[in-house]
């Protein structure tokens, strides 16, 4: 039985003492006189009693402050601060602790918290035993306990205060009538068939270190300790309930048994490292992996039942703070977890205020790295000072003068002046993201470089594994949203949210060029135009659907660049709508794409032009997948750049790079995206070859050639239909399209939300999806050159509520295709074909869900029920 919040495992001892090391106060009073050092790193340590806290902060040469000095760039309190002293920290400062971390701490309030998301994802959370809150869930208990008499069967009980720390006030029960009904405390069933280890039962304290919940930043120590009971374990039973050396793991019990063994050898006492436990474990022959896996689950799940509630009162504490900016709070929790005897780990509470005391060396040696490698992943600078108070006098500068906040609108205003408005908006609302998206990747950067033994578990590698996890926080903030905090709620949804960095980039392009048409300018070629002879659209919707698939489509911003769940949606009849594909045919289907490429006019010296309401040219860095793909080509003569294609040629991405002088971040220089060579790779590669282009040309003509072949082959299926019915379908529709039009009209952008809206086009992109994985051999097919461009066609489809994708049905609003001519991006004819065919899919996926809507439910109020949940 792991220790409790405030754990004293290691209370009631004398510490360790540190190996011989200079005393850091007599330091202090020597130099007490010379002139403090600029950009030197203080810390206010006087809420501590552990001498490793002092330690650790000493051999991080920081700055020991008067007990009253509340200006100092560390601030440690063992336990819990109030919220005011939070809200008066400034923004260089940093605390050991988050507001609202209470909701998971308390024994009661993670049973409460936990409860909610066990009604919603039953099997995402059943890593907690059965748990009752008294008195409220009196009568429930007993009503079990009534059930478990019914099928004749006996449990033991396990009974906690509901605030109690170091094993005070814990007793086992089997004779429930005895509780009382009136008292505050927590009934859990015990886990009587436990994981022992010589005989003993043990559990484990994982060290997890949160930096930030804004966003959620959560990473896992990879040692930590091994607690075992005193006396060997038997299952409970009326005669030894009572011995609580037996059953309980808290150090703070067992310490006082003359069986307790202060063994300083690894494999031996009754205090044991996790990485010895880990070796244990692998020699025995068990999944190590596995088990790490699973632990780092349970505790990224925990963290997000959590997140609501410590945002939520983190920004609450910090009114004004911009999201994603650095964060005054980060905590060392301690996870008690038990492990049953399938090696499945359970957890038993959380600790906000672990001990770090140190009356063992094995204690000394765990909790110095636990928190010296935490202090240098927080990045805490000297000049952390300095430039807080540069930036508010800039803010201070800039209410004064109202230097770049937007003009007002007036009642009066033009319908001119409210687009001019709306746009400029729109810009500083990307412009403000750009910097967070860039704030982060440089927070990344700094940690990876320093993690030392933490690694971090949220947000995870695995991608497929983020998403789970976002849905659960998705979950989790709708269940704490509910009729409360509107404001936090419209932020969780805003889409922008999601978007990587090349996603934001070109939102601000497309803002240049609707402030240019705005303005009444003519906005000059950027780069090559290669789709400049790229034939009209038809008039009609079946024509188009028929023929070229270039029809007009918003070539506005993005949406979510991120995968939605509107892939579980696929192959089951009951969803109504799925993709088909073709194994065996080879030649272009009836409705595939028509168009007659010719290559383009060679252009000349490109000139950019800027819009006079930008201060400056938008700039991607170097992390940015676009700005690699597009990087400039120099001769030695500094000749410029010139776009030729041949007509029988793909156009492929050029094979000398250097950097682009719209670059605005030098010390990314060797990054390039990752990608698996279907060719031979030469690894001395000379400085004239690409980095990016990891394949021969004629392997990705090929492999682009077999692309289009399957998108071709592609329909979208009814359910319940066969192929033919569902392409007479179709045929209705767009035969009786004036009919059809307004509610078609009416089901995409007014019925369906973004959300939704994605959903639709996920069915499309999940295919795609694994049909790149499995012709380009690809796990990772983000870091394709084909996709990036896919998922640009994607995101101009839902930008603007849809209106990118409606805007094809209606022949009204710019092409699509602009989005390629106005960068430096060139399309050979097969990604050209590539997209059209993956536009008329879209469209065609959007026709059929309308109808299957319309046939299963006589009304057009959402997708299904599943979709209807706002979950």
């Amino acid at each position: 039985m792991p220790s409790l919040p405030n754990d004293g495992e290691d209370q009631g001892t004398s510490p360790m003492k540190p190996p011989p090391m200079l005393s850091y106060q007599n330091v202090g009073k020597r130099k007490g006189r010379t002139k403090k050092k600029k950009g030197i790193i203080t810390a206010n340590i006087a809420g501590t009693k552990y001498e490793i806290v002092r330690i650790v902060i000493g051999e991080m040469a920081f700055l020991k402050t008067k007990d009253e000095d509340e200006t100092a760039n560390l601030i440690w309190n063992d336990s819990a601060v109030q919220h005011e002293k939070i809200a008066e920290l400034r923004n260089y400062q940093r605390i050991n602790h988050f507001p609202g971390m209470g909701e998971i701490c308390r024994k009661d309030c993670l049973a409460r918290n936990m409860a909610k998301m066990i009604k919603s994802q039953p099997q995402e959370y059943s890593f907690i035993p059965k748990t009752w809150i008294f008195p409220a869930e009196y009568t429930q208990f007993q009503n079990y306990v009534k059930e478990l008499r019914r099928k004749r069967k006996q449990k033991t009980f396990i009974v906690k205060p509901a605030n109690g720390a170091m094993g005070h006030g814990i007793s086992l029960i089997r004779n429930c009538e005895k509780l009382p009904a009136q008292e505050h405390f927590i009934v859990q069933e015990y886990l009587d068939k436990p994981f022992l280890m010589e005989g003993y039962k043990f559990d484990l304290r994982i060290y997890i270190l949160v930096t930030s919940c804004d966003p959620l930043r959560v990473f896992l120590y990879n040692d930590g300790l091994v607690r075992m009971g005193t006396e060997k374990y038997h299952t409970p039973n009326e005669s030894n309930l009572n011995q609580l050396y037996m059953h309980l793991t808290n150090y703070s019990v067992n310490k006082h048994n003359e069986n307790f063994e202060r063994d300083e050898t690894v494999d031996k006492g009754s205090k044991r490292s996790i990485g010895w436990f880990t070796e244990f474990l692998r020699t025995n022959d068990y999944d190590v992996a596995k088990f790490w896996g699973d632990v780092s689950e349970l505790v990224v799940k925990t963290l997000i039942v959590a997140e609501p509630h410590v945002l939520h009162a983190y920004r609450m504490c910090r009114p004004g703070q911009p999201p994603g900016s650095d964060s005054v709070c980060f905590e060392v929790l301690g996870f008690d977890i038990i492990l049953d005897r399938k090696l499945k780990p359970w957890l038993l509470e959380i600790n906000r205020a672990p001990s770090f005391g140190t009356d063992q060396k094995i204690d000394y040696d765990v909790k110095k790295g636990v928190l010296l490698n935490a202090l240098k992943l927080l990045n805490i600078r000297g000049s952390d000072r300095k430039r807080n108070l540069a930036q508010q006098k800039a803010e201070a500068q800039r209410r004064l003068y109202g230097q770049g906040s937007t003009k007002k609108l007036s009642a009066a205003s033009s319908e001119w002046e409210r687009q001019r408005h709306t746009l400029e908006r729109r810009r500083e609302e990307l412009k403000e993201r750009l910097a967070q998206v860039r704030k982060q990747i440089s927070r990344e950067e700094h940690e990876n470089r320093h993690l030392g033994n933490y690694r971090r578990i949220y947000p995870p590698d695995d991608k497929l594994l983020l998403e789970k996890y976002e849905s659960l926080l998705s979950t989790a903030f709708q269940t704490f949203l509910a009729g409360r905090a509107a404001s936090l709620q419209k932020e969780m949804n805003n889409p922008l949210k999601r978007m990587k960095e090349e996603d934001i980039l070109d939102l601000l392009e497309q803002c240049e060029l609707d402030d240019e048409k705005l303005m009444g300018r003519s906005s000059r070629q950027r780069g090559p135009k290669p789709l400049s002879s790229m034939p009209e659209s038809t008039p009609g919707p079946r024509r188009q659907r028929e023929g070229s698939t270039s029809s007009s489509c918003s070539d506005s911003g993005s949406s979510e660049s991120d995968e939605g769940d509107g892939g579980d949606l696929l192959d089951k009849r009951d969803k109504g709508v799925s993709h088909h594909q073709r194994e065996n045919k080879c030649g272009s289907p009836e409705r595939s794409s028509r168009v007659h490429w010719k290559p383009p006019v060679k252009p000349a010296k490109a000139t950019p032009s800027v819009s006079p309401a930008l201060s400056g040219p938008i700039r991607r860095s170097i992390s940015c997948p676009r700005s690699i793909s597009s990087l400039t080509v120099q001769s030695p003569t500094n000749e410029p750049r010139t776009f030729a294609p041949k007509p029988s040629t793909p156009t492929l991405r050029p094979k000398s790079a250097s950097r682009s002088h719209s670059l605005s971040r030098s010390g990314s220089a060797g990054r390039v995206p990752h990608s698996n060579s279907l060719g031979i790779i030469h690894t001395n590669m000379t400085s004239g070859e690409s980095l990016v282009n990891l394949r021969t040309k004629e392997q990705e003509a090929e492999l682009t050639r077999q692309t289009l072949a399957a998108l071709n082959e592609m329909r979208i299926r009814f359910a319940g239909k066969s192929e033919e019915e569902a392409e007479m379908l179709l045929n209705e529709i767009l035969d009786n399209w004036k009919y059809h039009k307004p509610k078609v009209a009416s089901y995409w952008l007014v019925k369906l939300d973004s959300t939704k809206q994605r959903k639709v086009l996920d069915i499309v992109r999940t295919n795609v999806r694994s049909m790149l994985q499995r012709i380009w051999r690809e796990p990772d097919v983000d870091s394709l050159h084909l996709y990036r461009i896919f998922s640009r066609v994607f995101n101009r489809l839902l930008w603007s509520h849809g209106q990118g994708l409606w805007n094809c049905f209606s022949n009204s609003g710019s092409s699509w295709e602009t989005v390629f001519s106005k960068s430096s991006e060139v399309l050979s004819p097969q990604e050209l074909q590539c997209c059209q065919r993956l536009v008329q899919l879209c469209r065609d996926c959007l026709l059929v869900v309308y109808k299957f809507v319309a046939d299963s439910r006589g009304s057009l109020t959402g997708l299904s029920p599943e979709w209807d949940d706002t979950r």
